[in-house]
């Protein structure tokens, strides 16, 4: 099943934002270069893809001081939003197939257990986006091993140039995900989640969420 079946509007968000933030630390504010970089989130994601507020914030991100590899890393890490529909349909997908064959599961295979073990396992991170995404990585494995593989290897990529900060990361995956035209509340409490156990603050949260608020709409592209 997937993890929306109803409505889930901006001020649900933010009302799910204020409970997980009950409690928690103001703490400071974006600085500018993370300021920036989300601005620079919310424009070029695939769900606004605002060719010209993408050019307008990479060269305030270079005037600020901020590398090409920086920036680079900030637009990998946000076009794994496209894994979003392996995050729902693999497992819609699966679960048809479940039913059209009797409704049972047959153990992982060798290499099926190979896989698991190589790119799941134990990893913390992992396992929390399953909590979140329950039974996505059994399904993506069982319906294409291909894609699965893929998955870890295409979002593995901002992880091992670490251009940008882990948390840096976090809150750009955060703008993202809580945009007007995504609204993605799986990938918004996973790292929403993720940020806070990395020490960020409320104020620096809300920060994220009034830009990712103010995020252009998708007006195609010519």
């Amino acid at each position: 099943m997937s993890s929306v079946d109803l409505e889930f509007g901006t001020a649900d968000l933010r009302a799910l934002a204020d409970g997980v933030l009950d409690g928690v630390a103001e703490g400071p504010g974006l600085d500018e270069q993370t300021r920036v970089l989300t601005c620079l989130t919310v424009c070029a994601a695939v769900t606004s893809l605002d060719v010209a507020g993408s050019g307008r914030y990479i060269e305030e991100a270079l005037d600020l001081g901020i590398s090409a590899a920086q920036i680079q890393e900030a637009l990998t890490v946000v076009s794994g939003l496209g894994v979003h529909t392996l995050f729902e349909s693999s497992r819609q997908l699966a679960d048809a197939v479940r039913r059209r064959t009797g409704g049972e599961v047959a153990p992982f295979d060798d290499a099926q257990r190979a896989l698991w073990d190589r790119y799941v396992g134990n990893d913390p991170y992992w396992r929390r986006m399953e909590e979140e995404l329950p039974g996505f990585f059994e399904s993506m494995l069982r319906m294409s091993p291909e894609t699965f593989v893929a998955f870890f290897d295409y979002c593995a990529v901002p992880w091992k140039s670490r251009a940008l900060s882990t948390v840096t990361k976090e809150l750009l995956s955060l703008a993202a995900d809580s945009t007007p035209t995504h609204r993605y509340k799986p990938g918004f409490l996973l790292h929403l989640k993720n940020a806070l156990d990395l020490g960020v603050g409320a104020r620096a949260i809300r920060d994220v969420l009034e830009m990712s608020a103010a995020a252009p709409v998708h007006r195609g592209v010519g």
